[in-house]
């Protein structure tokens, strides 16, 4: 352990994060659900943009990474091409994508939903108890939603990415001042 408390972090190389990473994670969870929540749109072609050139850059060094090390040469040309594609539609098309990509984003979340939701219940009805066939039903119940009314999901999306942002944003610069408060503790 280093000098400098950390926080772990479940499936993190190494397992930790200062505090001060937190508490930046927090303010900008913050930031960006205020901006969510009032300016919604605009923050959305602002990170949906982001996204696109992230992915555009993301698949360039996919393909200069087969030079370096040909492992998975197929898999990393297939990311790399198709980062690159969905990279320069984003960007050449950033309105039309700011709706494209959050409803994508909605169809799969409900596609999601589903599949979870019936494991949970088939898990329910060979003993796994009725409170995780509750929470099965109410996944079912989620993901039909978002699947009957995805147009309306989509409208409703940085809403809820707003108040998710605030209220994690929040809990987490929280969090940060509780990790370092156990620094000077010890």
């Amino acid at each position: 352990m280093t000098d400098e408390t950390t926080l772990q972090i479940p499936g993190m190389p190494g397992g930790f994060f200062p505090w001060w990473v937190v508490l930046l994670q927090g303010i900008i969870a913050l930031i960006l659900g205020i901006f969510f929540l009032t300016s919604p749109y605009m923050t959305l072609l602002v990170v949906v943009t982001f996204l696109g050139a992230y992915w555009f850059v993301s698949g360039i060094f996919a393909l200069v990474s087969i030079g370096v090390d040909k492992t998975n040469a197929g898999l990393k040309a297939l990311v790399g091409i198709l980062g690159i594609i969905l990279g320069i539609l984003i960007l050449a098309y950033p309105y039309y994508s700011a709706f494209v990509v959050p409803f994508v984003f909605v169809i799969m979340v409900g596609v999601w939903a589903l599949i979870i939701g019936g494991i949970h219940m088939y898990q329910a009805f060979t003993g796994g108890g009725w409170a995780i066939g509750i929470l099965g039903f109410i996944s079912v119940i989620f993901g039909l939603i978002l699947l009957i009314q995805p147009y309306i999901a989509t409208l409703a999306l940085p809403f809820v990415l707003g108040i998710l942002g605030i209220v994690f944003g929040f809990a987490a610069i929280i969090g940060s001042f509780m990790i370092r408060s156990r620094q000077k503790a010890a």
